[in-house]
Order: structure tokens, then sequence, then C-alpha cells
């Protein structure tokens, strides 16, 4: 076998090998510094073995850990794991020519995802509900989870259930699970059509797994509303909407959203979603939220409506990609909050960066395109105050920040 050093982790958590001849390979659960040895094919070595092990090694808890791709970085220690990440921002930020650093790294606890997509396919003998295996389609059963609530985890049997009775033969559910105070909310994609003698055999599902709500493709069935906190509302989102993974993370982001517009009057929530900083904001500005899709401002606006002693909200449905609100309009506004997806918000950048507004608080769930977008900023004048990692994700790539901003 050939013999290999890992020179550093890419931004998917797979070790960057280097063998004698300089040729390289991604090798997974591997880690900076570590010798091993391998065969790579096609630019990866499948299963390498340690030669010599990093002294930031550890044994993974899961005993899912080496078939599940859920996680990827569970062999490495928490100091060298969230060390990482804040690497990856700042890695990010320097290649745009912005120094930062990123000043704490919040990471929600074990057991603690309340939000996760699961995937259920049905077999001869029933169904496998999980996670897919590492680079693999192949479904892995995850019944000693460590990322997921335990309420999650524990309704594994039930989600199977729903897959022998709705999945075809060949196909694949996603079954979006959350977790809120009333109970488990189940958004499912993938499946048979939803006729009646079906949908009555869900039905009686939903009602022994005491599911708060199941939707069926769009067919719901609703046994009690399944609302969460968000600031002094309740909201009920659509079926599967985007919601944060972690209730710890969501407070970290909700923090720095607060403490980046102290004192402002007037916030912009740009791709506001249901209101998971909207709301909170309303108990002390009035904040016009603005968001692509239709049904998540309505969960907003009913929330607000709901609600008590809260300032003026006001929703505006907005494709910010195709049409970013623009300098001009962004001028009657004292503080702007923006949590663009993975795509960033580069048209919009480039309008707060034109306009009069002096702060702002982005958070990104991508530190490249962050970075990209950050960079218009920057060269009009704009700095970073503050930047966080804040981690809802734990024992995965995946790197979220919060960065509060000021025109300089």
């Amino acid at each position: 076998m050939s013999l290999w050093t890992v020179e550093r982790l890419g931004r998917r958590g797979d070790g960057v090998a280097v063998a004698a001849d300089g040729s390289r390979a991604l090798a997974p659960l591997t880690l900076p510094g570590e010798a091993i040895s391998g065969e790579a094919s096609d630019g990866r070595i499948a299963q390498p073995r340690i030669v010599t092990p990093s002294p930031e090694r550890v044994a993974a808890p899961c005993p899912h850990y080496r078939a599940c791709g859920g996680c990827s970085l569970m062999h490495g220690s928490e100091g060298f794991v969230a060390g990482w990440k804040a690497q990856v921002v700042e890695t990010a930020l320097a290649a745009r020519g912005i120094e930062a650093e990123v000043e704490a790294v919040r990471t929600s606890p074990p057991r603690s995802r309340r939000r996760a997509v699961l995937a259920g396919r049905r077999t001869k003998k029933g169904a496998l509900v999980g996670f897919h295996a590492r680079a693999s389609g192949v479904i892995v059963e995850v019944p000693g989870c460590l990322v997921l609530r335990p309420a999650i985890r524990d309704a594994l049997p039930l989600l199977a259930e729903i897959t022998v009775a709705g999945a075809s033969r060949s196909g694949e559910l996603a079954m979006t699970v959350t977790e809120g105070p009333a109970g488990l909310d189940v958004a499912v994609r993938g499946g048979k059509p939803a006729d009646p003698p079906l949908m009555a055999r869900l039905a009686g599902i939903a009602a022994e797994g005491d599911l708060a709500r199941l939707d069926w493709d769009g067919e719901t069935l609703t046994r009690r509303a399944p609302w969460l906190p968000m600031g002094a509302a309740r909201v009920v989102p659509p079926p599967g909407g985007f919601l944060q993974a972690t209730a710890e993370g969501e407070a970290a982001l909700v923090a720095a959203v607060l403490e980046g517009s102290a004192g402002a009057g007037r916030v912009l929530d740009l791709f506001a979603g249901c209101g998971t900083f909207a709301l909170p904001l309303a108990s002390r500005a009035e904040v016009h939220a603005v968001e692509g899709l239709a049904p998540a401002l309505a969960a907003l606006d009913s929330g607000w409506r709901a609600a008590k002693g809260l300032h003026r909200v006001t929703t505006e449905v907005r494709d910010l990609a195709r049409r970013p609100l623009l300098a001009s309009e962004l001028g009657r506004f004292d503080a702007i909050v923006i949590d663009p997806p993975r795509a960033g918000a580069e048209a919009q950048a480039r309008e707060i960066a034109a306009s009069t507004v002096g702060r702002a608080v982005w958070i990104a769930c991508d530190p490249v395109t962050f970075a990209r977008d950050l960079q218009h900023l920057v060269v009009a004048g704009w700095r970073i105050d503050q930047l966080q990692v804040i981690d809802q994700f734990r024992w995965s790539p995946h790197v979220e920040t919060a960065a509060h901003l000021t025109r300089r």
C-alpha cells in the first residue's frame, strides 16, 4: 500500500493526503499530520489506514460513525474541530483580502438537533430509515445517533411504519422531522399518491405516534398546531419549512442579531424565513421582513398578529436573488439583518455597499460565498466589528457565521 501524509482538511472535512511523489488524494476520517496508508482511486482513498495518529484524534463515541455519512469529524477533539471551523472562515476571508479573527465558536451540544431530514426506503422485510452512508446512497439506520434529540431518535420505528405504508418499491422518502413544544412535525416528500386509503392509514399512524402534524407531499394531517417560540410569538411554520437546526444555535444567532442591531428603531430583515430574527427584533424595533417564500411570511405574520407587546412588523414577498432591495430603498432603515442561503446574496451585497445604512448583521452558512459578498462591503468602507462561528452541526464540516458590520 502507498504511504501518505495528511497535509490539511478540505472544506468537506476529508483529509488532503500527499504521497512521496507529490500526488494528492482525499482521505476521509483523517486529521492533519497523520501518516496513513491506502490506495487512491479517482482521487480518493476510500479506506485509509492510520499509521501514525494525530494527538487530536479521539475515539468516536457514536456506534454508527464508520458507516453513517451524517458526521465526518467525530474522530477529532472538540478543540480541534472548533479551531478548524474558525480557520475555514478566516481563510475564506483572507482569500478576498479581508483580515478578521473569529472571536468565539459556539457549538451546540450532543443530542440537540431538533430538525433533521431522514431518508426512508422500503425493503422486503420492512423499511430502512436513517442517514445516507458516506459518499453513498445506502441508508444507514441510526438508533444510537448522538446528534438527534431523543424524541426524534425514538420516533425512528414510527418513521419506518410511515415508510412501509407510503413508499414505493423503488422510491426513497425524504422526511423532515422537527421537534417542538407541541410534539413532532413530520413532512414527507417522494411518497405514493395520497389517495383516501393511504391517508386513512397515515392518520392512524400519526395518532398512534402522537404526531402533532404529518404532511404528505402537501396533503396535511394536523392533530394540533406544531408551533415554535420565536421571541414573544408562537409561529406555526409551513410543513418542511426552513428552521435553525438546534434551539441552542438559534439562541446564539438571535443574541448576535439583537446585539448587532441594538438601538436601531427600524430594522430590515432580509431572507426572513418565518420570523427567527424578525419576531425577537420586534420586541424593541419596527421590522420589515423580506422573504421569497410566501408561506413562510404568512406564518411570520400570523405569529406577530397573535403576540402581544410587539412593535409593527411588515412583510414583503420578494425574490432577493433576482430583485434585491436597491440602495435607495435601504436608506430608510437603521440596521440590516441578512441571512441568505448557501449561494449567498451578491446582488444584495452590492446594494447594501452602495446604500447609506451604517450597520448590518450578516448570518452566513457558507464561508466562501460569505467572503465573496462581504468583499463588496469592505471595498465600500465597511468593517467587521465582531465575528463568531455558530456551530449547530457539530461533527460535520458545515460552518455558520454571525458578523457585526459597520460602515467606517
